[in-house]
C-alpha cells in the first residue's frame, strides 16, 4: 500500500504545493516509498484488523513526505500538516463510529491541545530551538498520541526531543555543519511518534 500511496502524495504534493518544488530525485522517491511501505507494513501487523489503521497508514504516508521535505528545505507545509490533523481525526472519527471506544477519541483531541500548547510554550522560551512549523504538527503527533494512550503521548513527546538531541550531536561531531547549523526537528517528532505507535502497547 506504501509503495503505492508514496509516489501518489509526491505527485500531489508536487502539483499542488509549487513553493516545495518539483517532483524529487528518482533515488529520493524510492527511498522513500519504500520506507513508507515498510512502515505501512509495520502499521498493519502492529493494529491487524483495528479500525483505526487507516489513521496510521496516513501517518505513514504524510509523515514520510513531511520528514522529506523538512530535511530538505527545513519546512513543514501547512497544507500537509492540516491534512495530517484532519484526515487522522477523519479516520478516528470514523473509528469512533464503528466502535472503537469514545474515550479513545477524547484523549486523541485532548492529547493534539496538551502537545500543542506544550510546543507552543516551549518556542516561546527559545525560538531558536523550535520553529512554528514544529509547534503545529505537535497537533497532530499528539492527536496520534493521545489516542493510543498517555503514557504514548509523553513518551513519544519526550523520545521527539531525545532523538533530535542525538542527530543534532551527531551532525555537529561528524562537522557537517556548525554549532550553530539548524537541524530538522519534524523528523524527530515524525519518527518517535511512529516508534512508540508500533513498539509501546
Amino acid at each position: 500500500m506504501g509503495l503505492i500511496l508514496s509516489p501518489l502524495a509526491e505527485l500531489l504534493i508536487a502539483m499542488l504545493l509549487p513553493r516545495v518544488g518539483p517532483l524529487p530525485a528518482m533515488r529520493v522517491r524510492i527511498t522513500t516509498a519504500v520506507i513508507t511501505g515498510v512502515i505501512c507494513a509495520a502499521f498493519a501487523f502492529r493494529f491487524g484488523a483495528d479500525l483505526a489503521l487507516p489513521a496510521f497508514a496516513l501517518l505513514a504516508v504524510l509523515g514520510v513526505q513531511l520528514a522529506r521535505i523538512d530535511v530538505l528545505l527545513h519546512l513543514l507545509p501547512n497544507p500537509l500538516v492540516l491534512s495530517l490533523l484532519t484526515g487522522g481525526l477523519a479516520c478516528l472519527l470514523a473509528a469512533t463510529f464503528g466502535g472503537q471506544p469514545l474515550i479513545s477519541l477524547v484523549r486523541a483531541l485532548t492529547g493534539a491541545a496538551v502537545l500543542f500548547v506544550t510546543y507552543l510554550i516551549l518556542a516561546l522560551i527559545s525560538p531558536a530551538s523550535l520553529g512554528m512549523g514544529d509547534v503545529k504538527l505537535a497537533a497532530p503527533i499528539g492527536l496520534y498520541l493521545g489516542y493510543l494512550g498517555w503514557t504514548q503521548l509523553l513518551y513519544g513527546g519526550l523520545l521527539g526531543f531525545i532523538l533530535n538531541g542525538v542527530v543534532t550531536v551527531l551532525v555537529v561531531a561528524q562537522k557537517r555543519r556548525d554549532r550553530k547549523a539548524e537541524v530538522a526537528h519534524g523528523p524527530s517528532m515524525l519518527g518517535a511518534a511512529a516508534g512508540v505507535a508500533l513498539f509501546l502497547f
